[in-house]
């Protein structure tokens, strides 16, 4: 039987033509929104056509090539043929409008840009720009495998963070990065050639691409993409695929629930799995009463996966994100890059064959995000006494209060728990008196609470100078493609 490449040195195109002589005539994706599916052997041989059409262009290795379109089986086609060919590929968010494209394009300098009909064209791209339809109605009629190019250390994708925070930076992704980021995953989720993973994520983020679905590529399963979340066709979707595994993130979750759960229609799942935010303990447990086990997962787009909990114990460690993954190492450090004990609140930081290359072109913001060797999440967290992380926030969105640390996603998850709010977002604002206090952007879930009310239910359970001083309710909360709230959005807000 034709062998995986597991060797750090792997390009991770070759994964993609094992699969196809390995199990060609499995079936490697589903689009049912479309009604489409491509074997192993169909996906392989579509990828090579695109290689082909890419090497026509001159795209070689370190070449930039991006690509802006909904998740699709050519999405996944053209990720590997970039690997193959040792490029790197630019997943464009489709969210962004294009002038947020068109920074991303100059900063990568792109040899070529894919852009898919339905979104308007950038006004100027460094290199060649093509519809989607173009691109397609170019390739040509067959292929043979290219000459693999590149691999290990080489950089393969280069993946903008959202820029919650400000402006976007390019982190750089190498195949071995991607290796042992897979293999994690192969041990943590258990993919068999048998599985069947719905990904309901966009390939342009993390979670959805380097998370979920190329790992179940590399397991040889079936991998079924959504590019618009229905919870009631996602159920049926289920049903119908007889899909095992889940992926989404807690508004999703909760989503599918408001839609009610139909037990019938989830009996195929394994379980479900879900990042980009803390889950609460009452959808967790919904997940669990029809025997479904809801796992959390940690991580970032410069190390993707970082913990997850185990399915056993989704329930008692359900206020966890989990242990952290085999390979990988991660601790809890003070400013000054000492490590913490457990049950000692500090930066979650991260080292090991999970992590970046660093942030393309800035050498300045690579240094500021590594200590002593040490990739710097930004993220607060701490070790419990059974070695699970608990976050505590984010180290940017702390903000000080009358000389006192606040820590949001603390402040948020008690207001989360009064029966009237559905989501909360707190945020940092100025204060004549105190610097800063805390304003609250609260989503009602049955009819909205009064301040007062909220502020007899935060004075229950938080210190003073914890609880938010100024109230808004909203509609809903701004979040990016990955189901993280946009803060930076939020604070722009004007309550007057």
């Amino acid at each position: 039987m034709i062998r995986l490449d597991r060797s750090p040195s792997v390009n991770v195109g070759s994964w993609l033509s094992a699969q196809a002589g390995r199990r060609p005539d499995a079936t490697a994706v589903i689009e049912p929104e479309r009604g489409e599916r491509l074997s192993y052997a169909e996906l392989n041989a579509l990828s090579n056509r695109i290689a082909a059409r890419l090497q026509q262009v001159g795209l070689g290795l370190g070449d930039r090539v991006a690509l802006a379109m909904p998740s699709r089986a050519f999405y996944a086609a053209f990720y590997f043929a970039v690997a193959k060919l040792g490029g790197i590929l630019l997943p464009l968010n489709t969210r962004l409008t294009t002038r947020e494209w068109q920074f991303q394009l100059d900063d990568a300098e792109v040899r070529m840009a894919v852009i898919d009909d339905a979104f308007p064209l950038p006004s100027d791209v460094p290199g060649h720009l093509l519809r989607l339809s173009e691109f397609r109605e170019s390739l040509p009629e067959r292929a043979s495998e290219p000459e693999l190019s590149g691999g290990g250390e080489d950089p393969h994708v280069l993946m903008y963070t959202s820029g919650t925070t400000g402006t976007p930076k390019g982190a750089l992704l190498p195949h071995r990065k991607t290796l042992f980021n897979t293999l994690n995953a192969e041990l943590y989720f258990e993919l068999w050639a048998r599985d069947v993973v719905l990904v309901p994520i966009p390939l342009f983020h993390s979670f959805g691409l380097k998370i979920m679905s190329v790992p179940a590529f590399f397991a040889g399963a079936t991998v079924v993409l959504v590019d618009h979340f229905d919870p009631r066709a996602i159920q049926e979707w289920i049903r119908r695929y007889r899909v095992t595994v889940l992926a989404g993130v807690p508004v999703m979750y909760r989503r599918l629930l408001e839609a009610g759960l139909a037990q019938d229609e989830l009996r195929s799942l394994r379980f479900a799995f879900s990042a980009g935010a803390p889950l609460d303990e009452a959808t967790v447990r919904a997940f669990s009463e029809l025997d479904i086990p809801l796992r959390q997962g940690y991580g970032q787009t410069e190390t993707s996966i970082l913990c997850t909990v185990p399915a056993a114990e989704v329930l008692r460690k359900g206020a966890t994100v989990g242990r952290p993954v085999h390979y990988g190492e991660i601790r809890v450090a003070d400013p000054d890059g000492k490590t913490l004990p457990a049950g000692r609140s500090g930066e979650i930081q991260v080292r090991g064959p999970i992590c970046m290359l660093g942030y393309w072109r800035r050498p300045g913001e690579t240094r500021a995000a590594t200590q002593d060797g040490w990739h710097r999440t930004g993220d607060l967290g701490m070790f419990d006494d059974e070695g699970y992380i608990q976050l505590v926030g984010r180290l940017r969105e702390m903000y000080i209060s009358g000389g006192e640390n606040v820590y949001p996603a603390e402040v948020e998850r008690v207001l989360e728990e009064h029966p009237n709010v559905a989501e909360a977002a707190v945020i940092g604002v100025r204060h004549p008196d105190w610097g800063e206090v805390g304003r609250a952007f609260v989503v009602p879930r049955h009819r909205a609470p009064n301040p007062a009310e909220l502020e007899v239910f935060v004075s229950e359970r938080l210190a003073r100078y914890k609880r938010p001083k100024e109230w808004i309710f909203v509609e809903s909360l701004p979040r990016t493609a990955s189901g993280k709230v946009q803060k930076h959005r939020l604070a722009r807000h004007d309550p007057t």
